[in-house]
C-alpha cells in the first residue's frame, strides 16, 4: 500500500514537472509603432540594438528602447525592404523588385547616410533574402530572371556584389521562386547555405563552399500551387535543421508544412503531419536549445516546440511576419505597423 501511495506521488509529481517545463507565457517588454510600413526584415545586431527595413522606403534601428528612423527613395520612388543584413561591420538593405537595389549603412553614423553598392534592372526583378556568412561573404538571393534562381555573392565585405551565371546553378523548374516572407529564405552556418523555394516545387538549394558550387534536393513540403511550398528555414548546426511554409491560401492546413534534416539538407522529413502550425512565415531555433527548441510565427499567431518540431504548442495568438532571437529568453518580432521585444517565461 505504501509502495503503491509513493509510486502515485512520484507519477503526479513527474507529470506536473512536464506540465510545468512545457508550459510557456510570453511577456512583452516592448512595442514600437512604425506607421504605414510593412516590416519583414529585422536584424539583432547586439542584446541593447536592433535594425529594421520595410515597407516605402523605411528603414532604421531600436537601440536602448529608442526608435529611430528614417527612409531611402531611388529617382523618386520609395523602394520595398524586406531583406537586411549585418556582417558585423556595416548594414545592408535589399529592395525587391525593378530594379533591385542593396544599399550599404554604416551603424555608427546617423541615419540618412547610405551608399547603393548594386543595382540590378530588368522586368522579371525579385529579390527576397540577404544574409552573411562572415565579415567578407554575404549572399542574397531572388526569383529567376532567367533559368535558374537570382543568386549574388560578395567577398568584400559587400562592397561589390557579383550575380551568379546560370551555367553554374542548377536549373529552376517553371513556377519555382521564392517568397519574401520574413528574410529567411537563406540559412547560413560556416560555409553551409541552404536555399529554399517554394510555387511549382518546394526545393533546397545547397552550398558548402561560400556560393562556388550547388545541389538541389527535393522535399516532401506541399508544393504545386502559386502559394505553396517553403517560406522559411533555419539551421542549428551542419547538419540540423528545419523547413517551413504551407499553403498561404489555406493557412489553417497543417498538412505538409514543416519537414526536417539531421544530415545537413541531404534528405528531408515531414513531421507533425496535419497537425498546427500551418502556415508558417518565419522559423527560428533557439539559441542554446540542443537543436529541439524552436519558435515559428506568422500571421496566425506563435508557435512553440520543445522537441525539434514533433509537437507544438501556440503561445499567442497575434501573429507576425518576422522573428529573430536576442538570446535563449528574449526576441524580437514584426510585423505590419509594429516590432516587439518579448520574453519568455
Amino acid at each position: 500500500m505504501k509502495k503503491s501511495i509513493y509510486l502515485s506521488v512520484l507519477i503526479l509529481f513527474i507529470l506536473n514537472s512536464s506540465i510545468a517545463q512545457n508550459k510557456v507565457e510570453v511577456a512583452f517588454l516592448a512595442k514600437f509603432k512604425i506607421t504605414n510600413t510593412s516590416v519583414r526584415a529585422i536584424e539583432v545586431i547586439n542584446e541593447n540594438t536592433l535594425w529594421f527595413a520595410g515597407s516605402g522606403g523605411k528603414y532604421g534601428r531600436i537601440i536602448n528602447e529608442k526608435l529611430e528612423i528614417d527612409s531611402i527613395s531611388h529617382e523618386g520612388k520609395f523602394p520595398e525592404f524586406r531583406s537586411i543584413g549585418y556582417n558585423g561591420t556595416a548594414i545592408f538593405l535589399l529592395s525587391i523588385e525593378n530594379p533591385a537595389l542593396i544599399y550599404k549603412i554604416d551603424p555608427s553614423a546617423p541615419l540618412g547616410q547610405y551608399e547603393l553598392v548594386y543595382q540590378e534592372s530588368h522586368k522579371k526583378v525579385f529579390y527576397d533574402t540577404l544574409t552573411f556568412f562572415d565579415q567578407d561573404k554575404g549572399i542574397a538571393m531572388g526569383d529567376p530572371t532567367d533559368e535558374c534562381l537570382s543568386i549574388l555573392l560578395t567577398n568584400d565585405g559587400g562592397n561589390n556584389w557579383t550575380k551568379i551565371p546560370c551555367e553554374q546553378l542548377p536549373q529552376i523548374a517553371e513556377g519555382e521562386a521564392a517568397f519574401a516572407a520574413s528574410n529567411t529564405n537563406i540559412a547560413t552556418f560556416k560555409k553551409n547555405a541552404w536555399i529554399v523555394t517554394g510555387g511549382a516545387k518546394a526545393r533546397v538549394f545547397k552550398t558548402h563552399n561560400f556560393g562556388k558550387n550547388w545541389n538541389v534536393v527535393e522535399t516532401p513540403i506541399i508544393q504545386g500551387g502559386k502559394m505553396t511550398g517553403i517560406f522559411s528555414t533555419d539551421f542549428y548546426d551542419n547538419n540540423t535543421g528545419i523547413i517551413m511554409g504551407g499553403d498561404w491560401e489555406n493557412k489553417k492546413s497543417g498538412k505538409a508544412s514543416k519537414a526536417v534534416t539531421d544530415n545537413g539538407g541531404a534528405s528531408w522529413t515531414l513531421i507533425a503531419d496535419g497537425e498546427l502550425p500551418g502556415y508558417i512565415s518565419c522559423v527560428q531555433f533557439i539559441p542554446k536549445g540542443k537543436g529541439k527548441r524552436i519558435m515559428a510565427v506568422s500571421t496566425e499567431g506563435m508557435y512553440l516546440s520543445n522537441d525539434m518540431a514533433k509537437t507544438w504548442k501556440k503561445i499567442e495568438e497575434k501573429g507576425y511576419y518576422s522573428l529573430r532571437f536576442i538570446n535563449e529568453e528574449t526576441a524580437w518580432l514584426s510585423t505590419h505597423e509594429k516590432i516587439v521585444k518579448i520574453k519568455l517565461q
